[in-house]
């Protein structure tokens, strides 16, 4: 790769030969169109048109066509063929059509593109009107999804990324080694303040690291913005005063720019120490934006990443994903866990995992948050797989859905985790703690 160009990784779907759709993809982002153009001279294009730098051809996929895709002519009545489905008629994508997808011919390749670093500068929103913009929708691709990225210099000299990630936050909460434990405020929504005083007082008790909104909260009339920040840094505060612990918790300040911004004065002026964004409903530029004015850890959610990452023959690919999250400023992402209760399996966590882990333009370092389902029983296979403490683990329900209450779920949580990275079986641990044996009675032990 030169320092002047950003290569792109993609995945093609095509009926057309590789090397003509990949070459659609550079013209589509670059300087073509669907005709020759006046003034588009040698010179011009030589400067500026994307170029394919590689081609690998891989194995059938088994995916069905994007609507609309570009196919052969289907064969006349009679002959060998007949009657395949054209994109976007009733049998284009049924359940049993990709056989007959690649039976017209359809390939797949991984193909990287380079785009030089002249035709947008180092911006996030242009770099991405470049590599994704207008291709979900070229005609020539039955499948198209953006895999990952690899950035020149330029973009960490613009973007300074996260200020704390994983070693800021655990000097912030003076953990400075094992995993961080931490829940979401469970109901979602529709707690008051004062009940959400209670809630937070027990789980700071007993000893959680780490307590956040549900991205569902935001500035509600039942219960605003202003009045939760009071209330949980107070309780916080005298929380700390008695057992010289302080949890981090994570306010929701996601809001259009200018309340924000507000938003993260309020929480910083009244001692806050986290604030959360759902990175997907601002947007990479708000994140971005939000990080030069920032002065807290930006918890960064992963709401709503599902519709650019589920379909697998299209869209944007987490990698690629948590690569603009962490160059915007996200010091914590959300990866998803083991087990959970969404998509995507177990290979699939673990690949995100190491993504958000491994360094990018020499730094960039965000901490990993696993969600979605988690109990204590996950924790040996967790910390087995990941090879690392440098996670921060959530459990909601496993939690607050704890037999004897969220204390004892804090508690059955923090054994669990303390016999994984010790390697004593955990049921060898619950002997010794009691809601440790109810947590793995209730929720199971290894669920994976």
């Amino acid at each position: 790769m030169s320092a002047h160009e950003v290569v792109a990784t993609y995945l093609i779907e095509t009926y057309l030969p590789l090397e003509q759709a990949a070459e659609a993809v550079a013209g589509e982002q670059s300087t073509g169109t669907f005709t020759a153009v006046a003034r588009e001279t040698p010179e011009l294009r030589e400067r500026f048109a994307a170029r394919v730098v590689s081609i690998e051809e891989l194995p059938p996929t088994g995916n069905p066509d994007l609507p609309g895709a570009t196919r052969p002519p289907a064969p006349r009545t009679g002959s060998p063929g007949a009657g395949l489905p054209s994109a976007g008629s009733p049998g284009a994508g049924a359940p049993g059509s990709a056989d007959a997808a690649h039976a017209a011919g359809r390939t797949s390749g991984r193909v990287r593109v380079a785009f030089g670093l002249d035709n947008f500068g180092p911006s996030l929103p242009n770099l991405l009107a470049a590599v994704a913009g207008n291709l979900f929708e070229l005609r020539q691709l039955a499948g198209i999804r953006l895999l990952d990225l690899e950035l020149p210099a330029p973009f960490a000299e613009r973007y300074p990324g996260p200020q704390y990630g994983v070693r800021g936050t655990r000097e912030l909460l003076d953990r400075p080694a094992g995993v961080l434990l931490g829940t979401i405020v469970k109901p979602s929504i529709g707690l008051p303040p004062e009940e959400l005083r209670l809630v937070v007082r027990e789980l700071a008790e007993a000893g959680i690291d780490f307590i956040k909104d549900d991205e569902l909260m935001g500035n509600p009339p039942h219960s605003p913005l202003a009045d939760r920040v009071a209330v949980v840094t107070e309780e916080l505060d005298k929380v700390a005063a008695r057992t010289g612990r302080r949890p981090m918790y994570a306010f929701n300040i996601t809001d259009d720019l200018d309340r924000m911004a507000a938003n993260h004065d309020l929480v910083q002026a009244a001692g806050g120490t986290c604030v959360m964004v759902c990175v997907n409903l601002v947007g990479f530029t708000a994140l971005a934006w939000l990080r030069e004015r920032c002065a807290l850890p930006i918890h960064g959610h992963r709401a709503m990443t599902g519709v650019y990452t589920r379909a697998p023959q299209l869209g944007i690919d987490y990698v690629a994903w948590s690569k603009l999250a962490r160059l915007a400023g996200a010091d914590h992402l959300h990866t998803n866990g083991l087990s959970n209760k969404f998509y995507e399996t177990d290979e699939e966590v673990l690949r995100s995992v190491t993504a958000v882990r491994t360094p990018l333009l020499g730094g960039y370092e965000t901490l990993p948050v696993l969600s979605s389902g988690q109990t204590p029983g996950l924790a040996p296979e967790t910390y087995r797989r990941t090879n690392t403490t440098d996670l921060l683990v959530l459990a909601g329900g496993g939690i607050h859905g704890h037999p004897s209450g969220p204390a004892a779920g804090v508690t059955a949580m923090r054994a669990a985790w303390s016999a994984a990275t010790s390697g004593t079986d955990l049921d060898k641990a619950a002997a010794q703690f009691p809601a440790l044996r109810e947590a793995l009675d209730k929720f199971g032990g290894n669920r994976v």
